[in-house]
C-alpha cells in the first residue's frame, strides 16, 4: 500500500483523537547507526521536534529501545526526557524520572556474568555492551571475514550459556544479544495499549527486526511505520526513509496536535 493511502486516513484520525500516543525506536530510527555506539545522536533537527511534541502537545511520547536507559538519555540530549522503555521492555522510566527494572531469575544473572567474563577475556572492548538484563556483541564496521568469525565464536560460546541460564540469543542489525526471555518491545507496546483509552490515535516507528514484535503487538490498534533507508519484508503499514521523511512525519504530527490544542484554547 502506498504511503499516502496509509498516512492520509491516519492524519485524519489524529485530528479527531484524544490522547495520542507516539512510540519511537531509537537506533536506526531516530539516530543513524554508527560504528561507535556512544556517538549515535539523533538526526539534525530531530531534538527540537521531539521536545516540542513531548512538552507542547497532549501526546504521550515514548521511546522504546533495546539500549539501557542510562546509556540512552545522554544520546537523546533532551531537556525534558519523555517516557522510555529500555532493554527491550525490561526497564521503564517515567517522564518524572522514576525508574523501574523488572526482576529476572538468578540463573539468568549467573549466565550473563559468565558471558561478561568470556567477552573480557577476549578483549572485545567497544564491540561488547553490558545492559542491566543482557549483554551484546556488536560487529558493525568490521571487515566481513572478521564479522563472520566473531558471529560464529560468540554464538558457539553463548548458546550453552543461554540453555543453562534460561536465556535467549537474539540476532539484530549489526550484532547478537544474549538476554532474558519473557519481554521484548512487543511487551512494552502491549502494556501501553492496556493503559490507553479507546479512540486514542497510536503510532509506532521502528527499523529493526526487534521492532517487528512491536508492529505485531500494535496490530490494528494503530499505525506501524518501518523507518529505514531500504525497504524489507515487514508487518509495518508503511515505510519511510530517514531522515527527511521521518522529520516530515514528526513535523506533521506536531502541527496537527498543536492545532488541536489551539482549537481547545479558543473554545
Amino acid at each position: 500500500m502506498r504511503k499516502t493511502e496509509v498516512l492520509s486516513p491516519f492524519w485524519a484520525s489524529l485530528r479527531q483523537a484524544a490522547n495520542p500516543v507516539l512510540m519511537l525506536d531509537y537506533d536506526g530510527t531516530l539516530a543513524p547507526f554508527t560504528v561507535q555506539r556512544d556517538e549515535a545522536v539523533p538526526y539534525p533537527g530531530l531534538r527540537p521536534l521531539l521536545e516540542a511534541i513531548g512538552t507542547e502537545t497532549d501526546t504521550r511520547l515514548i521511546i522504546v529501545s533495546g539500549r539501557a536507559i542510562d546509556d540512552l538519555l545522554p544520546l537523546l540530549g533532551l531537556e525534558h526526557p519523555p517516557e522510555i522503555w529500555g532493554c527491550h521492555g525490561w526497564e521503564h522510566r517515567l517522564p518524572n524520572g522514576r525508574h523501574y527494572l523488572v526482576d529476572f531469575p538468578a540463573e539468568g544473572q549467573k549466565a550473563l556474568t559468565e558471558a561478561r567474563s568470556w567477552a573480557q577475556q577476549r578483549e572485545l572492548g567497544p564491540h561488547f555492551e553490558v545492559k542491566p538484563v543482557s549483554v551484546a556483541v556488536h560487529w558493525r564496521g568490521l571487515p566481513p571475514r572478521q564479522i563472520e568469525a566473531l558471529r560464529t565464536e560468540t554464538t558457539d560460546a553463548w548458546t550453552p550459556l543461554a540453555e543453562k541460564g534460561g536465556l535467549e540469543l537474539h540476532p539484530f542489525d549489526g550484532g547478537i544479544e544474549l538476554r532474558c526471555p519473557g519481554r521484548d518491545k512487543g511487551s512494552a507496546v502491549r502494556q501501553i495499549l492496556q493503559e490507553t483509552t479507546a479512540g486514542a490515535s497510536l503510532a509506532y516507528l521502528g527499523d529493526d527486526l526487534t521492532d517487528e514484535q512491536a508492529f505485531s503487538a500494535l496490530g490494528d490498534r494503530g499505525l506501524s511505520v518501518l523507518v529505514r533507508t531500504e525497504q524489507r519484508p515487514t508487518a509495518a503499514d508503511c515505510w519511510l526513509r530517514p531522515p527527511e521523511e521521518l522529520l516530515d512525519f514528526l513535523r506533521q504530527w506536531l502541527k496537527i496536535c498543536s492545532e488541536k490544542g489551539d482549537n481547545i484554547d479558543e473554545a
